[in-house]
C-alpha cells in the first residue's frame, strides 16, 4: 500500500513542472499562426482557410486586426530575399515595410516584394472574422461598417459577438441597428427554438425588406415524395396533389431523382430497343405485324425488361401507376413547426400590410396625378364653360407658362424666388396672351364651334413653331428649390414626391381662390349669369364681351401657372401642351361642363382609372391610355352631360 502511495506522490510531482510550464507558456501570437500557416496564406481557398483566419481572430493578438485588414486591402507581402512576412503600404521608394508585429522594417522596391492578394471569397471570409473586432471599435464608422457586413452576409458565428457589443454601444443609432440586427440572427440562428419565436414575433407589423429576406429562409421549401403508406419525416409545409399543384412529368421527375423510379422511357429509346431485338419477325415473341400501337410497343419492352434483354425503363401507363402509388410533400428547410408557424403567421400579416400599404402608395399616385389633371383643366373649363369655346391651343398656354419660368431662372439663380416671381408672371404672360387671342380670334368665332375649334389648332400650331424658333427643340430645364427635392415617404412603400405634393397643395388653392371668385365677388356673380343666359344678362347691365375676354383670361392665366407646376417634373418642350391637352378635354367633359366641382369630379375619376390601368398591366402604357379613353367613352354613353351636370336655363344651351 505504501509502495502504491509513494508511486503515485511521485508520478504527480513529475506532472508539476509539465503543468507549471503549460500556465506561463505565453500565448501564440499572429505572426506565428502566419508563419505556421504560410502555405495557406500564400495560396489561400476560401475552403481551406477558414481554421487560420479564425485562429487569428482567437490569438487575442492586437495585431491580429492590423494583419487581417491589411491581408484584405492587399497591404500583406512576403519578402523576396528572406521570405518574411511584411505589412506593406506605397511610399516614393517603392513599399514602406513593417513587420507583422508592428515593427518598422524600411522600405523596399516593389519588385522586392511579392504582394498577397486574396480573392474576393477569401475577402469575405475576413470580412467576417473582423466584424468581431469592429462591433466594438471607437470608430462609429467602423462599426456601422462591421453592421452593414453583417446585415449582408449574416452567420451563426457572429451573433454572439453583436450580442455582446451591444450594453455598451453609446450611439443611439447604432445600438438600434445593432438590437435590430441581434433579432434578425436570432431569429434564425438561435439555439433555442422559444428565444427564436419570440425574435420572429417581435417583428409583427414590421415591413422591412432585411425582415423578410431574414424569413423567407425559415420558409424555403423542398419538394419530396415516399411511396403510399410511407413516413415522410421533417417539417411538411403542405401536401401536393399531381395534377393541380404539380403535372404528372414534375412528379415522375421528382421519383427518378429521388431513386424511387426507373428513368423515363423516350420514344426514340423504345424503337431503337425493339429494333435491336428483332428475332424471326417478333420482338419478344409478339408478331411486329401486332406491333402497330403503342401498347402493344410497350407490352412487347416490358417482355424484354423482364427478360432482361433491355435496361428497366418505364413507359407512359407505368409512369402513371408509379406517380398515383407515391405521395408527395413539400417540406420547410427550418425543421421546428412552432418556429415556422411563427414565421408564417408574421409574413402573412406582412402580406395584408404590403397589400394595403400598396393600395395606399397607388392611391396616392391616382391622387397626385389628379391633381395634375385638374391643375391644368380647371382653366379649359372656365374658357369651355362659360364660354363653349373649344380651345386646341390651351395647351401651348401651358407651355408658354413653363417657358415663362424658364427665362426667369435664366435672370434670378435663385431657385426659390424665381419660382416666386415665375408664378404671378407666368399668370401675367398667358393672362395677356389669352386676352389677345379672345380679341383677335375667338370673339368673331363665336356659335361657331367648327370654325373656332380649326382656328384655335391653327394658333396651336404657330405657338408650337414660335417656341421651337425662340427656344430651340432640346429639353429646357425648369429647376425645383431644393426644399423640393426628395419625397414624403411613410414606409418603404408609401412615398410621394415633394414636388407632387407641392403640385396637389396648389391645386387644392386654386380650388379655394376659383370658388371665392365665383361665389364672393362681382366678377364671379357677372360669370355664372353669362354662364346660365348671357341675353338676359345683357338685358341686366352686364357686358357679356367684356365677361367672355376677362374670363378667357383668367382660364389662359391659370393655365400658364399649371405650367409652372408641370415643368418642375416634366420635360420643357414645344409640345409640352401635347401631353395634357386631351386629358384636359377628357377631365372637363366627364366632370361636367361649367362646373368646377365637376371638373374635379373628373380629374379624379380620370387620375385613379390611369394608375389602375398602369398598375395592371405596367408593361404597356400605350394600352392604359387605350382602355382609358374606351372607358371614358362608354362612360359618355351613359352619362353625356358628365358627372355633375349643369341644371337650370344652362343645362339646355
Amino acid at each position: 500500500m505504501r509502495a502504491a502511495l509513494a508511486a503515485l506522490v511521485l508520478a504527480l510531482l513529475s506532472l508539476m513542472p509539465v503543468a507549471a510550464l503549460a500556465q506561463t507558456s505565453p500565448p501564440v501570437s499572429a505572426a506565428d499562426i502566419v508563419e505556421d500557416n504560410r502555405a495557406q496564406i500564400e495560396k489561400p481557398s476560401r475552403q481551406t482557410i477558414g481554421p487560420v483566419i479564425a485562429a487569428l481572430a482567437a490569438s487575442g493578438d492586437p495585431q491580429a486586426t492590423v494583419i487581417l485588414s491589411a491581408w484584405a486591402n492587399r497591404g500583406l507581402g512576403v519578402r523576396k530575399s528572406d521570405g518574411v512576412f511584411v505589412l506593406i503600404s506605397d511610399s516614393a521608394d517603392g513599399y514602406a515595410l513593417r513587420l507583422l508585429d508592428g515593427s518598422d522594417a524600411g522600405t523596399a522596391p516593389r519588385a522586392d516584394i511579392t504582394e498577397l492578394r486574396p480573392n474576393s471569397g477569401v475577402r469575405g471570409v475576413i470580412a467576417n472574422a473582423l466584424v468581431q473586432f469592429q462591433l466594438n471599435d471607437p470608430d462609429p464608422a467602423r462599426r456601422a461598417a462591421a453592421l452593414t457586413t453583417i446585415a449582408r452576409d449574416p452567420a451563426p458565428e457572429l451573433l454572439e459577438p453583436l450580442r455582446a457589443s451591444i450594453e455598451a454601444e453609446a450611439d443611439p443609432s447604432l445600438r438600434t441597428q445593432k438590437d435590430r440586427l441581434n433579432r434578425l440572427l436570432t431569429l434564425r440562428f438561435d439555439p433555442d427554438a422559444a428565444t427564436r419565436i419570440a425574435a420572429v414575433e417581435s417583428f409583427s407589423g414590421d415591413l422591412g425588406l432585411d425582415l423578410r429576406a431574414a424569413l423567407n429562409p425559415l420558409l424555403a421549401t423542398t419538394r419530396r415524395a415516399a411511396p403510399l403508406g410511407t413516413a415522410i419525416e421533417g417539417n411538411i409545409a403542405r401536401e401536393l396533389d399531381p395534377g393541380s399543384d404539380l403535372t404528372e412529368v414534375e412528379a415522375y421527375d421528382l421519383l427518378v431523382a429521388a431513386n424511387l423510379a426507373p428513368a423515363r422511357l423516350t420514344t426514340a429509346e423504345l424503337k431503337a430497343s425493339l429494333a435491336a431485338n428483332i428475332v424471326d419477325g417478333a420482338v419478344a415473341g409478339i408478331p411486329l405485324a401486332e406491333l402497330n400501337s403503342q401498347t402493344a410497343r410497350n407490352r412487347a419492352y416490358t417482355l424484354l425488361e423482364e427478360a432482361g434483354t433491355v435496361p428497366v425503363a418505364a413507359t407512359d401507363e407505368e409512369v402513371t401507376q408509379i406517380v398515383a402509388g407515391h405521395r408527395f410533400v413539400e417540406t420547410y428547410s427550418e425543421p421546428d413547426t412552432t418556429i415556422t408557424t411563427a414565421a408564417q403567421a408574421v409574413l402573412t400579416g406582412i402580406e395584408v400590410k404590403l397589400a394595403s400599404m400598396q393600395v395606399a402608395d397607388l392611391a396616392l399616385d391616382a391622387l397626385s396625378l389628379a391633381s395634375i389633371y385638374f391643375l391644368a383643366a380647371i382653366g379649359l373649363a372656365i374658357t369651355f364653360g362659360v364660354m363653349r369655346v373649344i380651345n386646341m391651343a390651351h395647351g401651348e398656354f401651358i407651355m408658354m407658362g413653363a417657358y415663362t419660368g424658364y427665362v426667369v431662372q435664366l435672370f434670378i439663380p435663385n431657385y426659390t424666388l424665381s419660382l416666386i416671381v415665375a408664378l404671378p408672371l407666368a399668370f401675367a404672360v398667358t393672362f395677356a396672351a389669352g386676352v389677345a387671342m379672345e380679341r383677335l380670334v375667338i370673339r368673331h368665332l363665336y356659335k361657331r364651334p367648327l370654325e373656332t375649334l380649326l382656328a384655335t389648332f391653327g394658333i396651336s400650331i404657330a405657338l408650337q413653331q414660335l417656341a421651337k424658333n425662340i427656344f430651340g427643340t432640346q429639353a429646357r430645364p425648369l429647376t425645383s428649390p431644393a426644399w423640393l427635392d426628395g419625397a414624403l415617404s411613410f414606409n418603404d412603400i408609401v412615398s410621394i414626391s415633394y414636388i407632387r405634393v407641392a403640385i396637389f397643395v396648389l391645386a387644392l388653392v386654386f380650388l379655394l381662390f376659383f370658388l371665392w371668385l365665383m361665389k364672393r365677388t362681382r366678377l364671379g356673380l357677372e360669370v355664372r349669369a353669362v354662364t346660365q343666359n348671357p341675353s338676359m344678362a345683357a338685358s341686366m347691365g352686364i357686358n357679356p364681351d367684356r365677361i367672355n375676354m376677362l374670363t378667357f383670361g383668367l382660364g389662359s392665366g391659370i393655365a400658364g401657372i399649371a405650367g409652372i407646376a408641370i415643368g418642375l417634373f416634366a420635360k420643357v418642350t414645344s409640345e409640352l401642351g401635347n401631353d395634357y391637352i386631351v386629358q384636359s378635354f377628357m377631365t372637363v367633359v366627364v366632370g361636367g361642363v361649367g362646373n368646377i366641382w365637376g371638373t374635379l369630379a373628373g380629374a379624379l375619376m380620370i387620375g385613379t382609372l390611369q394608375k389602375g390601368i398602369e398598375f395592371l398591366n405596367p408593361s404597356n402604357t400605350l394600352a392604359a391610355q387605350t382602355y382609358m379613353i374606351l372607358f371614358i367613352i362608354l362612360f359618355i354613353q351613359f352619362r353625356p352631360r358628365g358627372i355633375i351636370a349643369l341644371k337650370g336655363r344652362a343645362a339646355g344651351d
